[in-house]
């Protein structure tokens, strides 16, 4: 079912006008209006403002496209709840995979030399959680409610990890569905998902997400082999997804083995960091 949609007050005050288009994706709360897409506010101010200053930084690349957020007539960037975003034209394109993992890598050479945001010490949510227990910031016991079962292979792939010395700067944690294409354009990057970690993280989770939710073929890993620290970043890249999983669905039980996803994607990753 369709979120609400902005009313006219809100249309009037970020000085839009003309008829509201659902956009499809997503939890399909995104609407479009002439040259801009409103969508409720997902975040914390702050974050949306540090967005605000990257994308504004990035706005002019020539190898990809960002959407930066829009302002109100009064200075706002947000308005009864909903933010303004540029509308940029694109669409998915399934197992366009190779070319989302070299756009993780030109992310994350644009954005090199930037410091680390202060705004990351403010998440709090599951997706920050999964991303602090896969590198043993947290204890898994710490975020999954004591009632329920366990993370699912978290064991497996613990084991296997190893430490990493690449060191962290800012990437994109959440390209795989966040990637849009438009024929005669760069690809168009949504969503930013911030994270402070290696650059290699970036294409793992890409494939990590491929592999479990899509559908990939294994060697779909090859994609990685110039990556020296990819098989310690997959597997953090499972432990992740796991572990965001479990959060969404805290009272279900652990899939069977024959109808898990991820299973075969864990052991593929533990004999590649073997």
């Amino acid at each position: 079912m369709l979120e609400e949609c902005p009313d006219p007050a809100v249309l009037a005050a970020f000085g839009l006008r003309g008829q509201l288009q659902s956009l499809p994706g997503g939890q399909r709360t995104a609407w479009r209006v002439g040259d801009a897409v409103l969508e409720p506010l997902d975040t914390d101010l702050l974050m949306l403002e540090w967005q605000e200053w990257l994308l504004q930084r990035l706005d002019d690349r020539h190898d990809f496209r960002v959407a930066p957020p829009r302002r109100s007539l009064a200075g706002e960037l947000v308005v009864g709840g909903w933010t303004a975003w540029r509308y940029e034209p694109g669409r998915p394109r399934p197992a366009h995979w190779p070319e989302i993992i070299r756009l993780a890598r030109r992310f994350a050479e644009a954005v090199g030399d930037l410091p680390r945001p202060a705004v990351l010490d403010r998440r709090q949510d599951r997706w920050a959680l999964g991303d602090r227990v896969a590198w043993a910031e947290l204890a898994w016991q710490d975020v999954i409610p004591p009632a329920g079962p366990p993370v699912k292979h978290l064991s497996m792939l613990a084991a296997a990890c190893r430490p990493i010395r690449a060191p962290s700067q800012l990437i994109h944690g959440d390209l795989t569905g966040n990637v849009l294409f438009a024929d005669g354009r760069p690809p168009l990057i949504l969503d930013i998902s911030p994270y402070w970690r290696p650059v290699a993280l970036g294409p793992a989770i890409v494939v990590a997400d491929a592999l479990v939710f899509e559908g990939a073929p294994a060697s779909l890993v090859d994609q990685l082999a110039d990556e020296p620290d990819a098989p310690q970043c997959l597997l953090r890249a499972l432990m992740f997804r796991a572990v965001v999983d479990r959060l969404a669905r805290p009272a279900e039980s652990p899939r069977p083995d024959e109808a898990d996803p991820y299973l075969p994607a864990v052991e593929l990753a533990v004999r590649l960091a073997g």
